[in-house]
């Protein structure tokens, strides 16, 4: 591949915010949908759709956080280093993820922080200009490594990009690695069999495997307590 992970610091930070800069400019104007408010679950099914991210011997084990109106809160922590939580990039979109130690501490953060201004009503670019500057700031960083992501729940309600519900499309994990391209992975036409390339170029980019079956939604047995 041709971008690596140790890039100077100061060229990072330039990189990261001119990216997202441009970036949004588009996405404000194709998607003012996303803006609004998120549903609300109770906590007993946000924590067994988060859990329904991954397979059972990685969520088991895995901190949880649930979506609240004023925000993430962890309803119980982990103890493998793995947390999962329920993404909602639309105000009717589910998406339960797990995301890996590097992720949690880098993407989730990230992605969470941007639901919770979408859900108050901030603008996407507005949103994601206060991600860029945390990232100048410090506040947020990029990963270090490729982050693993698991979004195999049969709960799962997805949204294309263009606006429209697609529902569990596939079980499927993603590698996150900012700035992969297409062509870093596929001399040809992609093969969604072979895994593609998602927002590629891009600091979300990510490449995206399909799994073959999805994780069931369990019900908890008892209260989960942080």
């Amino acid at each position: 591949m041709r971008r690596k992970f140790a890039t100077p610091i100061c060229v990072l930070v330039l990189t990261v915010v001119s990216s997202l800069a441009a970036e949004l400019a588009a996405q404000e104007s194709r998607d003012p949908r996303r803006v609004g408010r998120r549903e609300v679950l109770s906590r007993s099914q946000e924590i067994a759709l988060a859990r329904s991210a991954a397979p059972a011997s990685v969520s088991d084990s895995a901190a949880v956080y649930v979506f609240t109106d004023t925000g993430y809160v962890m309803a119980s922590r982990g103890s493998n280093g793995v947390a999962c939580y329920v993404s909602r990039s639309w105000p009717a979109s589910i998406e339960p993820h797990c995301f890996d130690a590097e992720g949690v501490a880098t993407i989730m953060r990230m992605h969470m922080r941007e639901v919770e201004l979408l859900h108050r009503g901030v603008s996407l670019d507005d949103a994601e200009r206060e991600i860029g500057g945390g990232i100048a700031a410090g506040r947020f960083r990029l990963p270090r490594r490729p982050v693993m992501s698991y979004m195999m729940s049969a709960g799962q309600a997805l949204i294309s990009d263009d606006g429209r519900p697609v529902g569990n499309w596939k079980p499927h994990v993603m590698i996150y690695y900012p700035y992969l391209e297409s062509t870093d992975i596929h001399r040809g036409k992609p093969d969604l069999q072979a895994g593609v390339v998602s927002g590629g170029g891009s600091v979300n980019a990510n490449f995206t495997i399909v799994m073959p079956e999805f994780v069931a939604v369990r019900q908890p047995t008892a209260p989960s307590r942080p």
